[in-house]
């Protein structure tokens, strides 16, 4: 993102938005964002030194050079419509945290429960083990009173979101799947097999040196194991 100094979030006030919002503003970004209302986040990123505005306006993102968008905001919101007749780009969450991946070794968290709670414990073990990750929590990681920080070591762990199936645009170096349900059913026609599919595809990001860490306990998951041609670990049972 050589070309790239200022960024403009539309949503900033949610926790995955939030965090990528203050690891770029730590990178030394020009960071911006706009919510509808303010909350925890934009007051920690307020005191960060993050502009945000309360409510939508196309003048929020007038001097941005790429905007960030979460999947909650609609097509017509201002500040996207703004955004595409200046011809500014224009890309979801998970393409930003993506490409923040691209420059780390990602460890991304999915599934359909206990992706918060297991991606905070995994950050918590590299940074205790002295490896200072990067993390972008859903949830309050409460050893380090925030849902991100920039760390120091080469790996950045996140939450892998597949409610809009956003989490396939992640190229992570490790995987991990707690277990499938159904459950947003409608991003996926309400066809189960297209969603456990889904999480087929997720791994099949993977590079040949990849890893993915699949829970043994949950029958969906544990499903996929032999559909997959990159190394496997197993956890549960």
């Amino acid at each position: 993102m050589h070309n790239v100094k200022r960024i403009h979030f539309v949503g900033i006030g949610g926790a995955g938005m939030g965090g990528i919002a203050e690891v770029l503003h730590n990178l030394g970004y020009a960071v911006s964002g706009s919510d509808q209302s303010a909350n925890r986040m934009t007051e920690q990123l307020t005191r960060l030194g993050v502009t945000i505005a309360v409510g939508h306006s196309a003048e929020h993102a007038a001097a941005a050079d790429v905007v960030v968008y979460s999947s909650a905001i609609p097509a017509d919101n201002p500040e996207l419509v703004a955004a595409r007749a200046r011809r500014v780009p224009i890309v979801p969450r998970a393409e930003m945290l993506a490409e923040l991946m691209r420059f780390r070794s990602g460890i991304a968290i999915a599934g359909t429960h206990g992706k918060t709670t297991t991606t905070s414990l995994v950050a918590s073990v590299l940074a205790e083990g002295g490896l200072d990750p990067t993390f972008v929590i859903g949830g309050l990681l409460h050893s380090a009173d925030s849902h991100a920080r920039l760390g120091t070591g080469h790996y950045l762990v996140a939450e892998a979101d597949e409610s809009d199936a956003s989490f396939l645009l992640l190229n992570p170096l490790i995987a991990v799947l707690t277990n499938i349900d159904a459950d947003h059913m409608d991003t996926y026609q309400q066809d189960f097999d297209r969603l456990r599919g889904s999480f087929r595809d997720f791994f099949r990001r993977l590079p040949f040196y990849g890893v993915a860490v699949i829970c043994a306990d949950d029958r969906e998951a544990a499903s996929l194991i032999d559909q997959l041609h990159t190394r496997v670990i197993t956890y549960g049972q």
